[in-house]
């Protein structure tokens, strides 16, 4: 079930990063789900907590486009390693990588985490 779910949960970021759609992966989460990134581990919590999350990490970009190279998945647990392209919103391009925990319930994400080197890609997205 979790490498259903990761799968489920790629498709759905996929979808904010091309269509904006913050319906789909917010909907991929628990009610009391907590959402970061090495930033901010545990800095959103339940649905509109993750929406928050998910509207922040779309506005960062102009364009992005993760890619997956491995999804490793256990029971309740998933680690996604990806690399992520794209623009700034003043045209720079931006490239960085890292790494996605997943802690599973069911079919929805419990926790969600993002670990990447936050101060190459600051120095990517700022003016």
């Amino acid at each position: 079930m979790s490498e259903q779910v990761a799968r489920k949960f790629i498709k759905a970021l996929r979808a904010l990063e091309e269509k904006g759609d913050l319906e789909t992966i917010t909907a991929m989460h628990t009610q009391d789900a907590a959402v970061g990134n090495v930033l901010r581990p545990d800095g959103f919590h339940g649905l509109e907590g993750a929406r928050q999350f998910w509207t922040e990490y779309r506005g960062t970009f102009g364009r992005a486009e993760s890619t997956f190279r491995n999804v490793i998945a256990g029971d309740g647990s998933a680690a996604l390693e990806w690399t992520t392209e794209g623009t700034s919103f003043d045209g720079k391009p931006i490239y960085y990588a890292g790494v996605s925990i997943l802690e599973i319930e069911g079919d929805k994400v419990k926790r969600f985490c993002a670990y990447f080197n936050p101060a190459a890609l600051g120095d990517q997205v700022s003016p």
